[in-house]
């Protein structure tokens, strides 16, 4: 009996792998990880979906992350981080939480596309640059048990994984436990969040070398309010992180908070800070700088919160 020789066998599987990936695209094509239009690409959008997509980019508070509607020059955070300093060193998102970006984060958590979480974690691979140097440490926020033996998966996981790749830096899945089962964050206020996820969270015993004094970057799908990571933050620098960073896909965007230079109050930034927050600035010239964005607060404090609750 006559074989065929090798080179022959391998034309003929390259042509079988061939026609199986054409068969592939007719019976399952490309679509919009958006909105389901017709696309080139399995981890891709739209152009439309691109467009609606918001990226965040400075200027922006170094700690929260917000965007800022101007460019008030360097060295600026947020009356929030003055006021009230989470317990993390530096956040980052890519984009604005909106509705396609809400898609997005729902096509990877719930209705398992991981190619979405490919897209993902290439765009906060850009946003979170300066985030991700060679030695940090990448930490997704953990799911309890049963919830991940009921998703079969850990989306914060998925998307560490794909940044490690892409940067080098080092993804250690298991490094943060949850250590008690909490309410899903979604439809709950700002207060109703921070309690939920309160002493939710500690280090891995096997992990202490991971942690200690060492750059972690926490890794999650959605900023809200910050409350799962800055309980995440609170539990990694209790277990003595030099520093702790965070790095989301989406972040729900807070216009209505007023900017403030950083040392611009010298001694009394965060007292300045709380006075704008609460929409009583003092008739100072230099308080009198931010009035626009006291109104911008009052005006569109309700948008924020109805945003909260969205995710």
């Amino acid at each position: 009996m006559q074989t065929l020789p090798r080179k022959r066998l391998a034309e003929m599987a390259l042509l079988a792998k061939q026609a199986g990936i054409v068969a592939a695209e007719v019976l399952l094509p490309p679509v919009c990880l958006g909105c389901g239009a017709r696309t080139m690409d399995h981890a891709g959008l739209c152009h439309r979906c691109w467009q609606e997509l918001k990226p965040i980019t400075a200027p922006r508070c170094d700690v929260t992350g917000q965007p800022f509607p101007y460019d008030p020059g360097e060295g600026v955070v947020s009356a929030a981080a003055l006021a009230d300093p989470p317990p993390w060193d530096r956040a980052r998102a890519a984009v604005e939480f909106n509705e396609t970006s809400r898609r997005l984060v729902h096509a990877l958590k719930y209705h398992d596309r991981h190619e979405a979480g490919r897209l993902m974690a290439r765009m906060m691979t850009v946003a979170g640059h300066d985030l991700l140097a060679g030695d940090a440490v990448l930490a997704p926020v953990p799911l309890y048990r049963w919830r991940l033996w009921w998703r079969r998966f850990n989306q914060s996981a998925i998307l560490s994984k794909h940044i490690a790749e892409a940067t080098g830096c080092r993804a250690v899945i298991d490094l943060i436990e949850r250590t008690r089962p909490t309410h899903s964050q979604v439809g709950l206020d700002a207060a109703a969040r921070r309690a939920n996820v309160a002493r939710a969270f500690r280090i891995n015993g096997e992990r202490g070398t991971d942690v200690n004094g060492r750059h972690v970057v926490v890794v999650d799908d959605v900023i809200t309010t910050g409350a799962t990571a800055a309980a995440v933050a609170t539990a990694l620098k209790s277990a003595g992180a030099a520093r702790v960073d965070v790095l989301a896909f989406a972040l729900v965007v807070k216009p209505a908070q007023a900017h403030i230079l950083a040392g611009f109050y010298q001694g009394d930034g965060r007292r300045a800070a709380r006075r704008l927050l609460r929409g009583r600035p003092s008739h100072g010239s230099r308080d009198h700088l931010y009035e626009h964005d006291v109104r911008l607060l009052q005006c569109r404090q309700e948008a924020a919160r109805g945003q909260e609750g969205a995710v």
